[in-house]
């Protein structure tokens, strides 16, 4: 019999948040409202392009909002190919606000994981709707990862950490259960067969 070892899938899915933003230092919700990266949010994305300079990816994808494409781009991935799937949860009615802003508005304690968003300018996103936009990305890349391919992604942090908790068959609200910086590097592939996370939030020059 072989060893187990010997056949385990060595496909990865590679995960990318862009870098700092102005909203996301100060710790303002930022869904769908397109901005830029800092000075400090380019060069850190810069810096984790130095941690995905030792892998050949066979498939390069990036939110279009642009503190993604300019995250892609600094790390060395100008070619990234836009996936709409990866955009930011959308937050709705709590769009550009803080948590304790929000759970002032509401009147108790919250957080996207427990209810997901209500409609505002934009129409906010469900926990379910995060959960099959997840799965619908994940049901197209998973037999890729499963026959040794290496692919890139670059999106952000909630949907990142919703992306990661659907590949462990947690549902999105599994995000809950992982802290993920600005330009963190992170990595989804397999152990015995079975969908883990290999690596989590690694920060170059932390």
């Amino acid at each position: 019999m072989k060893d187990a070892d010997l056949t385990e899938p060595d496909g990865r899915i590679v995960l990318v948040r862009h870098g700092e933003t102005e909203w996301s230092r100060t710790g303002r919700h930022t869904g769908l409202t397109d901005i830029p990266l800092t000075e400090t949010g380019a060069y850190k994305a810069e810096l984790a392009g130095t941690l995905l300079a030792t892998r050949r990816y066979d498939l390069v994808l990036t939110s279009p909002l642009q503190r993604a494409v300019e995250t892609a781009t600094r790390a060395g991935y100008p070619r990234a190919q836009p996936e709409p799937r990866l955009v930011e949860w959308d937050y709705g009615a709590f769009e550009g606000m803080t948590t304790p802003e929000i759970i002032e508005q509401v009147g108790h304690p919250w957080t996207i994981w427990q209810a997901g968003a209500p409609a505002g300018a934009t129409p906010g996103e469900s926990i379910a709707e995060v959960t099959a936009r997840a799965a619908s990305l994940l049901d197209e890349l998973r037999p890729r990862v499963r026959a040794g391919e290496q692919i890139l992604l670059f999106s952000h942090s909630h949907f990142l950490r919703a992306l990661a908790g659907t590949w462990l068959g947690l549902t999105a609200d599994g995000g809950r259960y992982f802290v993920l910086g600005t330009s963190a590097v992170s990595e989804l592939g397999f152990e015995h067969g079975s969908e883990v996370i290999t690596q989590w939030n690694h920060v170059r020059g932390r």
